[in-house]
């Protein structure tokens, strides 16, 4: 389908007096990038965008948002592209949408739609599915209004006399509310089994680190470069939508557990944030945070700030965030040869910053490395000798310690010198037979 979007920016007097309501996208971010982004999701459902443009607006109409003359210069774009929808990136309200689609006799959807489009595409697993449907019909129930012109008919009620009975749009809101009842109760069933699959990680206590970051980022190919995994990496927004999770292996051999996550977005409407918290959740779990940054695009400094946003609405404050998170600058492979110096030797210099490219590899090692060393801990050195009957605890150890050496002595027993955190030199103890047994409650 052929598409016009269109980009309203708000003065700064209008701005500055609904940003407390936060009902207009924030006037930092350039109007060329917000008009480049909105064509970039347009095209992440495969939209033909046959032209954009950015539309200065003094005073919003409660009617249409936009003035005659804007409307009907759109009108004429329409009428010679022989386009028939209209992308709004800013939030519109039912009859503002209901207006404008009279107006211009084309379908008309707000960025918040856009997105949503965009996610039913992408949701493969039955927990995304049921997230995306969650989201979609929350949002579509204030905009009934738009799909029926009997709203005046109404049914018989079930009473001897009959009665009023329901209008139309009274029965279908009933049937959406009882879907979105429906859809929670199955919602509340998979965050049940998800905390089940936390708490069975839990007790084989490998650290999980989670990517983050705005999206097409390139989290995705950096998950693939780091673990080997198939994810689809693709050069467009909400390639990735349902978590992915795989363990891997460090530098100096513990296992760890990696995933990946939906990526981020500026003014991500708050019916998504709602119903992926179960799955943004796998974030809170996370022993470590890398927050992937495109430094090859001009506007990453304002999708940085709004990433950080979004996890502070998580839980995640600046004190935590500060060590917990990791900045990995992505796609330096794109910047020319001074600015890619200038970027390496700044990430080399900062703390909590390694600069890298998904694609080419460079700077990944360093990366690897310094994931090693933010979830080691201080080691502590120790040689331990395995009796037979524990040899058992050989793959534990492998998971869990460094093994700098193994000598299998004659009479079966294995000599390791190996370096562990404290947490699990103890947790070895108790395996070995040497330490405190966990408590029995005392039954009466």
């Amino acid at each position: 389908m052929r598409a016009v979007v269109v980009v309203p920016v708000l003065k700064q007097a209008r701005a500055a007096r609904s940003a407390q309501a936060d009902s207009a996208i924030s006037i930092s971010r350039p109007p060329e990038s917000r008009l480049e982004e909105a064509k970039g999701l347009a095209l992440a459902i495969d939209l033909d965008v046959v032209n954009g443009s950015i539309v200065p607006i003094n005073d919003p109409r409660p009617a249409t948002l936009l003035g005659t003359g804007k409307i009907e210069e759109i009108l004429a774009l329409l009428d010679e592209f022989n386009a028939g929808l209209v992308i709004v990136d800013h939030p519109l309200t039912p009859v503002q949408q209901r207006n404008l689609e009279k107006a211009w006799n084309a379908k008309v959807i707000d960025r918040t739609g856009l997105i949503l489009e965009i996610f039913g595409r992408r949701a493969s697993t039955k927990e995304g599915t049921l997230q995306v449907e969650l989201a979609h019909l929350n949002y579509q129930k204030g905009r009934l209004v738009r799909s029926w012109t009997h709203l005046e008919r109404q049914r018989g009620g079930a009473g001897f006399m009959g009665g009023p009975g329901e209008t139309q749009i009274e029965a279908d809101r009933r049937m959406l509310q009882e879907r979105i009842i429906r859809l929670e109760r199955e919602l509340e069933q998979v965050v049940r089994t998800r905390q089940l699959h936390r708490a069975k990680r839990k007790k084989v206590p490998h650290p999980i680190v989670a990517l983050v970051g705005y999206t097409n980022a390139g989290k995705s190919t950096l998950f693939n470069r780091i673990t080997g995994a198939g994810v689809l990496a693709e050069d467009m927004l909400f390639a990735t939508l349902d978590p992915t999770l795989r363990r891997m292996k460090l530098p100096h051999g513990r296992t760890v557990i990696l995933s990946d996550t939906v990526g981020f977005i500026s003014d991500l409407p708050t019916h998504l944030v709602a119903a992926f918290r179960a799955t943004l959740e796998e974030v809170l779990e996370a022993d470590l945070i890398l927050h992937v940054r495109d430094l090859s695009d001009d506007d990453n400094q304002a999708q940085s700030a709004d990433v950080m946003r979004i996890l502070g609405d998580l839980g995640i404050g600046e004190a935590e965030g500060a060590e917990r998170i990791l900045e990995v600058w992505n796609k330096i492979d794109r910047l020319e040869p001074e600015a890619h110096d200038a970027i390496v030797q700044k990430a080399s210099t900062a703390e909590n910053v390694i600069a890298v490219s998904a694609i080419t590899g460079e700077g990944v090692d360093r990366l690897m490395d310094e994931i090693s060393r933010r979830l080691s801990g201080v080691l502590t050195e120790t040689t331990i000798t395995l009796p037979v009957e524990k040899l058992a605890l050989l793959p534990w150890l492998y998971n869990h310690a460094i093994v700098d050496n193994r000598e299998d002595n004659e009479d079966g027993t294995v000599t390791l010198d190996v370096r562990l955190t404290e947490t699990e030199a103890a947790e070895l103890e108790r395996r070995m037979g040497n330490g405190p047994k966990p408590q029995r409650e005392d039954w009466e």
